[in-house]
């Protein structure tokens, strides 16, 4: 059974075809700047070891996205299918599924309607996913598409800890709570390191570090608590979005820039974070290089990021009475060797034993990065995101 994920953007659309019977990747890519000039389509058959990288192509809009993608998929040369009729089933990322979702669904109308509902609470995102969707149902109209969700993984937690303190109605009125993100990420990460604690029962800090960052509190599977909220722009520091903040600091900065609520929400999740504070990039490899050029901005931006890691770490390890393992993943959790032993530095108070040696050698695959005698496992885990979404397309229409 083949299942094709695709991950609707904008004005981008990635995509992966995967074979469920051994859950490998046969063939990916990325189609960036969909209605915009100067496409480029970037596609891998990884079973060939064939790559086209920004291959300009026509793409107009996400239609004539998808119709390439399907054509590729099936050339005679560079394809990985004979025909549409091997693809299965296709799996969709779905940003926000607000509280209508708490596991991934078969899309039919009324998913849809639901979606287009809650498309308030991710402007950004659930319009360009919802599009995808549709496009995708139009061109292969026998395919069942299955709609896996940022969110739902989250939606275990508490009303203590998804609740705002603002008057209640603005709750029961407009479904102003704490959702969470990267939940396919955490939902992965998570069980991996279960299953490699060998214990039935775990507390678990997945730590899901990248230019978008979130950390999620695991206690026997199920979410205590994460730190993005309504939307991505809050929890830890992240390349362009300020993380938590005083909100009366950003209603003083657009007082005294005269900013409208566009402006300042640009500002908080474009301009701010590691940009904001660096001034040069968002690219954590940049920041590095920076510090240690002797960069002191650089530097101010990496001790304040990894020092709100160490923040939810903490916090974390209360909420859960504990913890047995933090699992570090995404492109600086899994590549950062630098910030992750900044960020276990600070934790000997809970137990941490972490193995700097260890650390500082670049090895593929998930990795203990803690002493044997460590009462505290640390991990370096790959996540898989679009494996999650395969395997949940798979369990619902195979």
């Amino acid at each position: 059974m083949k299942i094709l994920v695709i991950n609707s953007g904008s004005s981008s659309l990635k995509f992966e075809l995967i074979d469920m019977t051994n859950e490998k990747t046969i063939s990916k890519g990325i189609c960036e700047r969909v209605g915009i000039a100067n496409p480029i389509f970037t596609y891998k058959n990884l079973g060939k070891d064939i790559k086209i990288d920004k291959q300009e192509a026509p793409m107009k809009d996400h239609s004539a996205a998808i119709d390439l993608v399907l054509k590729t998929l099936q050339d005679k040369e560079i394809g990985v299918i004979s025909n549409v009729d091997e693809i299965d089933a296709i799996g969709h990322r779905v940003v926000h599924g607000g509280e209508y979702y708490d596991d991934s669904v078969i899309i039919d109308e009324e998913v849809i309607k639901n979606l287009e509902e809650v498309s308030a609470l991710a402007p950004l995102h659930n319009p360009a996913n919802i599009m995808g969707i549709k496009v995708m149902k139009k061109l292969l109209p026998e395919k069942k598409n299955v709609a896996v969700f940022d969110t739902a993984f989250h939606q275990t937690m508490k009303p203590e800890a998804y609740m705002y303190p603002l008057p209640y109605e603005d709750y029961t009125e407009l479904k102003v709570r704490k959702y969470g993100f990267h939940g396919t990420s955490h939902k992965y990460v998570s069980e991996v390191t279960a299953k490699l604690l060998g214990k039935e029962n775990s507390k678990i800090i997945v730590c899901h570090l990248g230019n978008g960052a979130s950390i999620s509190a695991v206690k026997d599977g199920k979410v205590v608590d994460t730190s993005m909220g309504m939307t991505p722009l809050a929890g830890i520091m992240m390349g362009t979005r300020t993380g938590d903040i005083d909100p009366a600091a950003s209603l003083y900065v657009m007082e005294k820039r005269g900013l409208s609520i566009k402006e300042i929400d640009t500002r908080m999740n474009k301009k701010s974070g590691i940009l904001g504070i660096f001034g040069e990039s968002s690219d954590f490899r940049d920041l590095e290089n920076a510090m240690k050029a002797g960069n002191e901005r650089a530097k101010l931006a990496y001790d304040m990021f990894c020092y709100r890691v160490k923040f939810y770490i903490g916090a974390y390890a209360a909420a859960m009475d504990g913890v047995d393992a933090i699992a570090f993943t995404g492109g600086i959790g899994e590549n950062g060797s630098d910030p992750r032993a900044t960020i276990c530095e600070g934790l000997s108070y809970l137990g941490v034993k972490f193995d700097f040696e260890k650390n500082g050698i670049r090895t593929s695959g998930n990795v203990e990065l803690s002493m044997p005698d460590s009462k505290i496992k640390v991990y370096k885990i790959e996540t898989a995101e679009e494996l999650v979404i395969a395997r949940d397309t798979y369990r619902l229409t195979k």
